[in-house]
């Protein structure tokens, strides 16, 4: 199950039904992160959430797994589409790991809603921080994507499935933009999107200088 709540999901091509379960989810994602940053997550309850969205906890479990999905679904929304991207790209002659960046500015730029998003990303980061449960669910669906985006990678570019090369670079970026939001994350004052990704170029820029760098 995934929860895609990101702006790229929402074009007028959608049918009524399509957009009110895009609202739903939404209305659901801002109202959790609004009272598991202002009550503490293992002090809402799920029947306490559905309530204030008026919805059932039937039409909870259609959208989220569970609370730590919920809390995690803006982050979530950035790495489908990056997930979903790497069928598509084209590699050429170029550097794996240059295209995947790119593909990741490309994923990141889709976010860029003017405002909730990010709002959203810097309410969920705050809280993974201090509830190991959302952090324990984060580093699972992290896993669990990166292994499906690396079989995609080895295939598309017909590697052996052993060859490690494709995970390096997929983890090499995935560092790279867990870096870019930890300092984002760290500024004062209200999050955009245009920070976040001025940050994650910032770190895409030094990544060679830091393989090679030493204290000599």
């Amino acid at each position: 199950m995934t929860a895609d709540i990101s702006p790229a999901s929402a074009p007028g091509t959608l049918s009524l039904r399509e957009r009110k379960k895009l609202k739903t989810r939404a209305a659901l994602v801002d109202t959790a992160l609004v009272l598991f940053t202002e009550r503490g997550f293992d002090r809402v309850t799920l029947d306490e959430l559905c309530e204030a969205v008026e919805v059932s906890k039937r039409t909870f479990f259609r959208n989220f797994a569970g609370k730590e999905q919920v809390a995690s679904a803006p982050l979530e929304a950035l790495w489908n589409g990056l997930r979903d991207d790497v069928e598509h790209l084209s590699f050429g002659r170029a550097p794996v790991l240059e295209v995947l960046q790119e593909a990741l500015l490309v994923a990141l730029a889709r976010m860029d809603d003017g405002g909730p998003w990010v709002t959203r990303v810097r309410r969920s980061r705050e809280l993974a921080e201090r509830t190991p449960s959302i952090a324990a669910y984060g580093l699972q669906y992290c896993e669990v994507t990166s292994a499906a985006i690396e079989a995609t990678l080895q295939r598309r570019l017909g590697l052996d499935p052993a060859d490690p090369r494709p995970r390096l670079a997929l983890d090499l970026v995935v560092a790279s933009f867990h870096v870019a939001l930890r300092a984002w994350t760290a500024k004062p004052g209200a999050p955009t999107h245009a920070a976040l990704t001025a940050e994650l170029r910032s770190v895409f820029a030094v990544l060679p200088g830091a393989l090679t760098f030493s204290m000599a």
